[in-house]
């Protein structure tokens, strides 16, 4: 069932008959510099650019009706057949002459295409460095000011360590100062003391 089907069929087909056999006789009629050879197949494939460019839409709309894979697989025989010469014909009859009298305006057409491409491909360059730019400036300030409240905290961490060992250190000196003080008046108090009994208990010389 999946070979006969009509699609699969058609694509094979086309791949076959319509692209790798016509690309192989272009190949041998540039190497043998045939100009008639090369002409036919110039113009097989100008038809067949425009067939594909065609059934890129056909295959949407008119893939329901009746026979439609089957029309594609014989047109494209018939656009290969040294006996129809379907490309050669469909060129020089329609193809040739619409191209020739509109030539000038599609070249025109393509001219400001091109230039409108290129001023638009400029436009979006700039305003894409232009966001890059933006983004990696905002990027780094974020990161600086990221930087510095991590700096500031760990300045504040510092701080709070340096009040915490001086408070730590400062009541051992406060004791030992008020423990000298202390100290003091009880060595005067006993020497006063030493000295009334001094005054009491020696004996008076006569």
């Amino acid at each position: 069932f999946f070979l006969f089907n009509p699609f699969i069929v058609c694509l094979f087909s086309r791949l076959i008959f319509g692209t790798l056999y016509p690309a192989y006789y272009s190949y041998k009629a540039v190497k043998s510099k045939d100009i008639k050879e090369y002409v036919k197949w110039m113009m097989y494939w100008i038809i067949f650019a425009l067939f594909t460019t065609a059934e890129t839409f056909t295959d949407i709309f008119l893939c329901w009706f009746p026979f439609y894979y089957e029309l594609k697989i014989a047109f494209v025989a018939w656009l290969l057949s040294p006996y129809t010469k379907g490309s050669s014909l469909l060129y020089r009859k329609f193809v040739h002459p619409t191209l020739s009298s509109k030539e000038k305006e599609i070249d025109d057409c393509l001219i400001q295409a091109k230039d409108r491409s290129y001023d638009a491909l400029v436009h979006f360059g700039k305003r894409g460095l232009n966001v890059a730019a933006t983004a990696a400036v905002m990027a780094a300030s974020k990161g600086q000011g990221a930087l510095s409240e991590r700096l500031r905290s760990f300045s504040m961490q510092d701080l709070s360590t340096i009040r915490g060992d001086s408070s730590s250190t400062v009541p051992p000196s406060v004791t030992v100062r008020t423990s000298s003080k202390q100290s003091q008046p009880k060595t005067s108090r006993s020497a006063s003391e030493d000295g009334c009994w001094d005054s009491h208990t020696s004996p008076k010389i006569m």
